[in-house]
């Protein structure tokens, strides 16, 4: 039979990558999102692979509500999830704290802290009836050290790794693996969200880097669960190697 993972966020970034990656390893993936269009287009494509189940939902990690109700609804084939990825993550806006704007502030909190902890509450009691499951939660290298005009984003992110770490206490007695990912500088969407939309804005954060691509942390992520019952990696800190730290970078110019 088949593995069950849930991806937030797969309409872009590492959740999508994320999702392809599993799928052709002959997983049944439940991805998540809130753009329906990019969801339906990602399904089609894992369903191509063959041999797999993939169910799309649509729905706001934000939306305590919604989410529970979406996960408290599953059909019963789907509620045997044995990988959750807590994907869905963003940075908006990079201005000092002075002139930081609320609503980019709560935008990130209500994502990255309160969206993660949702979903993990909806799904997490679903594990621990089982006695197994992985919860895989991507932070950031933001969430070890902070960087200037950093100060919002870097705080939801130190909020992920403290979580993760207290989620693997927690959830020890259950037989749950808890792992946290915390990438450095990725070519995603990352920074056009960060920017607004701003293209060019966006360009300059990878000058003269070969950043990391989505594809290497769903590889990272890949390995991370499928090692042996008895390994748990608990925290994956993942550089480009012209990356040592968030303030430390080599740019080939």
């Amino acid at each position: 039979m088949n593995k069950t993972i849930m991806i937030t966020g797969a309409t872009s970034g590492f959740g999508r990558a994320t999702a392809i990656k599993f799928a052709k390893n002959g997983y049944n993936i439940m991805i998540t999102g809130r753009r329906t269009d990019r969801l339906n287009k990602l399904k089609n494509e894992l369903i191509a692979f063959g041999k797999i189940k993939v169910l799309s939902l649509t729905f706001d990690v934000r939306n305590r509500d919604e989410v529970a109700s979406v996960i408290m609804n599953l059909p019963e084939e789907w509620k045997t999830i044995d990988i959750l990825v807590n994907n869905a993550g963003l940075a908006v806006g990079l201005e000092h704290i002075d002139n930081g704007f609320i609503d980019d502030w709560e935008r990130m909190i209500d994502t990255n802290v309160k969206g993660l902890l949702y979903v993990t509450r909806a799904v997490a009691p679903l594990m621990v009836t089982r006695g197994q499951g992985h919860i895989i939660n991507i932070g950031s290298i933001a969430g070890k050290d902070v960087y200037e005009n950093g100060n919002v984003y870097c705080a939801t992110k130190s909020a992920v790794d403290s979580l993760s770490k207290s989620m693997r206490i927690d959830l020890l007695k259950n037989n749950i693996k808890v792992t946290q990912i915390a990438p450095g500088m990725a070519e995603t969407e990352f920074s056009l969200v960060r920017f607004k939309g701003d293209e060019e804005k966006a360009k300059t954060v990878y000058k003269g880097i070969e950043a990391l691509k989505e594809e290497d942390i769903a590889e990272a992520i890949y390995y991370c669960a499928t090692l042996p019952t008895h390994v748990c990696i608990n925290d994956l800190v993942i550089t480009p190697t012209a990356q040592a730290g968030v303030n430390h970078n080599y740019r080939k110019v």
